[in-house]
C-alpha cells in the first residue's frame, strides 16, 4: 500500500484494511479507481489530474500486477506508480500484496471487503481482456477481482474495456460483454474506440477517451448523497 500523510509524504505503516475502514464515514465522496493489464493504464495520471479540483473527494487506486508494469517511470507519460499519491484527492494505492497481512488473525479486517464498504463508485479503466474474462466468469484470485466479486450490486461499476482489436472482435469477448451489458444492470460499459493501437494495429479496442471517463465519474459521483 502507498499512502500519504498530512504533509503529502508517502507512508506505509498503517494496516491497509484498517485505514480504509477508518475512512468510511469521513463525509467525502469515495471513488475506487482500478486499472488492469492494458497499455491504457498510462491514462490514469490524466484522469486523476482532471479530478484534482473536486472538493470533498477521496480516491483510492487498485492496480493489478500487470497494470503496474505500465507506470514504472519509463517516461513523463508513464511516471512511477508511487508518484500518483502526490496528486490531489489520491489517498492510497493498493496492489495484490496488500490484501492479506501476515499472519492473519480472527476478526482482522480484510482489504477487499473494506474497499467495497468504502467505495461509492468503482471505475475500472482500463478493463483488460483477461479481467473481463475473470469478472464474467466469477473468478476472484486477486485484490481487484475480489472487490468486484464482493461488490454490493446496488452500487454501480463503470468499466472501460481496452484490448487489441482481434481480442475485442473475438466471439468470446462478445459473450462476456453481453453479460455486463444485458444481464448485470449494475455495470456501465464504456465501449472502446477505433484508433491506432499501441501494437500498431488499427481497429476497435482502444479504451474510450479518458475525458469521457472523467465526465462519467463526475456525473455518477455528483448524484451521490453524502450524509452528515
Amino acid at each position: 500500500m502507498i499512502t500519504t500523510n498530512e504533509a503529502g509524504a508517502p507512508e506505509t505503516s498503517h494496516p491497509p484494511a484498517a485505514a480504509v475502514a477508518e475512512a468510511i464515514n469521513d463525509g467525502k465522496r469515495h471513488l475506487l479507481l482500478a486499472a488492469s493489464g492494458s497499455v491504457a493504464t498510462i491514462k490514469l495520471p490524466l484522469i486523476l489530474s482532471s479530478l484534482a479540483n473536486h472538493p470533498n473527494l477521496s480516491i483510492r487506486l487498485v492496480i493489478t500486477k500487470a497494470a503496474s508494469h505500465f507506470l514504472a517511470g519509463q517516461s513523463v507519460e508513464q511516471p512511477p506508480l508511487s508518484s500518483l499519491t502526490s496528486l490531489p484527492n489520491v489517498d492510497a494505492i493498493y496492489i495484490d500484496d496488500d490484501e492479506w497481512i501476515e499472519p492473519w488473525t480472527r476478526r482482522s479486517r480484510i482489504l477487499h471487503i473494506e474497499l467495497r464498504r468504502w467505495a461509492h463508485l468503482l471505475v475500472i479503466a482500463p478493463m483488460s481482456a483477461d479481467l473481463l474474462a475473470k469478472v464474467t466468469g466469477g473468478l476472484c484470485d486477486d485484490l481487484l477481482t475480489s472487490v468486484v466479486r464482493a461488490w454490493d450490486v446496488k452500487r454501480g461499476i463503470v468499466a472501460a474495456p481496452a484490448m487489441n482489436q482481434l481480442m475485442w472482435e473475438h466471439p468470446v469477448t462478445a459473450k462476456q460483454v453481453a453479460v455486463l451489458v444485458d444481464e448485470w444492470e449494475w455495470f456501465e460499459v464504456l465501449m472502446p474506440q477505433v484508433k491506432v493501437l499501441a501494437c500498431g494495429d488499427v481497429g476497435q479496442g482502444g479504451m474510450c477517451d479518458w475525458s469521457e471517463i472523467v465526465a462519467v465519474i463526475e456525473n455518477r459521483l455528483g448524484s451521490i448523497q453524502i450524509l452528515d
